[in-house]
């Protein structure tokens, strides 16, 4: 059965970072495209980054030259460097799969994990 597990959220001061994880099992994703998405209270669920099975990345305006995705492939895991947070960058972070290339529509991804929720106080 394929599993995505995030972790890494929690609470953090505006201007602070954290790391967020996802952790892959089930089947390899090394020729995948992993992705993160988030989705605040009352609001859709919007992209954040991806990173494709080449390296190559994509990034959501609002968090271009803040955020940084990373993957490893042999530890089958995607992690997601959050930097200068901004209260606005409170949601619940959910990693994504798909086995084609970099989308930034969710529809497009097979496999999603839980959630893991980001607090951005101001």
């Amino acid at each position: 059965q394929v599993q995505l597990v995030e972790s890494g959220g929690g609470l953090v001061q505006a201007g602070g970072s954290l790391r967020l994880s996802c952790a892959a099992s089930g089947r390899t994703f090394s020729s995948s495209t992993m992705a993160w998405f988030r989705q605040a209270p009352g609001k859709e669920r919007e992209f954040v980054a991806a990173i494709s099975w080449s390296g190559g990345t994509s990034y959501a305006d609002s968090v271009k030259d803040r955020f940084s995705i990373s993957r490893d492939k042999a530890k089958n895991t995607v992690s997601l460097q959050m930097n200068s947070l901004k209260p606005e960058d409170t949601a619940l972070y959910y990693c994504a799969a798909r086995t084609l290339g970099i989308t930034t529509s969710q529809r497009g991804y097979n496999y999603w994990g839980q959630g893991t929720q980001v607090t951005v106080s101001s």
